[in-house]
């Protein structure tokens, strides 16, 4: 007779726990802004004991670092279209979709807090421009493998994402379609040197 292994559940409690947790600090940032809750008011909007957010994530630091990344490397995915322009539109448009999302907004100031908060939140923030930034670099290392030439990753930061998060960090205006498009025209015509 064969053993029967117990049948586990996708995600499980652990994940709804790890889910309402961080729905709950996005929740709490946007209403209160960063600095303004605590550990227990994360639980309790949660649903879930102070200790269950201890055990887990140790400080309130640690599980806004967490929230911050996850919500990065879930978001936004980065495109493989077969192109540079293609990977650049499709990527820009994601990023437009999601900053203006439920929780984009709140995760924006999330990390602009944490990086004002000391060594742990300059840690946080150079953990989430690390990870946008190794996302970003598959993006350029492919289009530079089928003989394109794609602009380093500082310029899609500081000419497609920086422009789009100033819009929506301030209120200054929409991010519509045609504005996204422009922003992705004017990267992809700015000068780059050519193979070496």
């Amino acid at each position: 007779m064969v053993e029967q292994q117990p049948i586990r559940r996708p995600g499980g409690r652990s994940a709804r726990v790890r889910a309402a947790v961080h729905h709950a600090v996005t929740d709490l940032i946007a209403e209160r802004g960063h600095g303004n809750f605590t550990v227990g008011d994360v639980a309790t909007r949660a649903g879930v004991a102070d200790t269950s957010v201890y055990r887990r994530w140790g400080t309130l630091e640690a599980l806004l670092t967490d929230v911050a990344i996850t919500w990065l490397t879930t978001t936004s995915p980065i495109p493989d279209t077969g192109s540079l322009e293609g990977d650049l539109r499709a990527y820009a448009a994601g990023v437009a979709r999601d900053v203006t999302g439920p929780d984009g907004l709140a995760v924006l100031r999330l990390v602009i807090a944490l990086s004002t908060g000391g060594e742990a939140g300059v840690r946080a923030r150079d953990a989430f421009l690390a990870e946008r930034g190794r996302q970003l670099q598959g993006m350029l290392d492919r289009a530079r493998d089928r003989g394109e030439h794609p602009p380093e990753g500082l310029d899609i930061l500081d000419h497609l994402l920086a422009p789009m998060y100033v819009r929506v960090l301030f209120g200054t205006g929409p991010l519509t379609p045609d504005y996204v498009n422009a922003l992705a025209d004017r990267l992809l015509v700015r000068p780059r040197p050519g193979p070496d």
